[in-house]
C-alpha cells in the first residue's frame, strides 16, 4: 500500500507548456468544428420550419423570408467564430503573449535602471570612512575588541 513507486519521469516545464498550449488550441478547433455542424443543423431546421410547415411564412423582412435574416446572422457569428479561432488566435497567442511580456518587463528594468541613476546622480551617497581595526590597548589587554 504504501510501497508503490511514484512516477519520476514528469514533464519540464516547456514540455507541459507545449502540452497545453496544443490541448487548448485543439479544444479551440473542436468547438468552432461543433458550431458548424450545430449552424448547418440549424439552418436546415429553420429553412424547414418557414418552407415545409410554414411557421411566420407572411413574415418578410426587406423582401426576404425570415429564415434567410437568421441563417445569414448566424453565418456571421461564425465567421467571427473562425476568424477568432484561426487569425486572431495564431497571431496573439501564447508566442505573442510571451513576447509582449519580455517587452514590458525588459522596459521596466530600463526605467528602473534610469530611475537608479538619477537617485544616484541628484543625492550621492556620502564617501564611506573605512574604519581602522580596532587595536587592542596594551594598558587594558582583557577588553573585548569588539565593544
Amino acid at each position: 500500500m504504501f510501497s508503490k513507486k511514484k512516477n519520476t519521469s514528469k514533464l519540464d516545464t516547456e514540455q507541459r507548456e507545449l502540452y497545453e498550449n496544443a490541448r487548448r488550441r485543439t479544444l479551440q478547433k473542436r468547438r468552432l468544428f461543433q458550431h458548424f455542424v450545430v449552424f448547418l443543423i440549424g439552418a436546415v431546421f429553420l429553412i424547414v420550419l418557414n418552407v415545409v410547415i410554414g411557421y411566420k411564412s407572411d413574415f418578410r423582412p426587406l423582401g426576404y423570408d425570415w429564415f434567410v435574416w437568421a441563417v445569414l446572422l448566424w453565418a456571421f457569428i461564425l465567421l467571427v467564430h473562425f476568424f477568432n479561432v484561426f487569425v486572431v488566435d495564431s497571431f496573439m497567442g501564447k508566442e505573442w503573449e510571451a513576447r509582449q511580456m519580455e517587452r514590458l518587463v525588459r522596459k521596466q528594468k530600463e526605467k528602473i535602471a534610469e530611475l537608479e541613476q538619477n537617485v544616484k546622480r541628484d543625492f550621492p551617497l556620502p564617501p564611506k570612512k573605512e574604519k581602522e581595526p580596532k587595536k587592542i590597548d596594551p594598558e587594558k589587554p582583557d577588553q573585548p575588541i569588539n565593544s
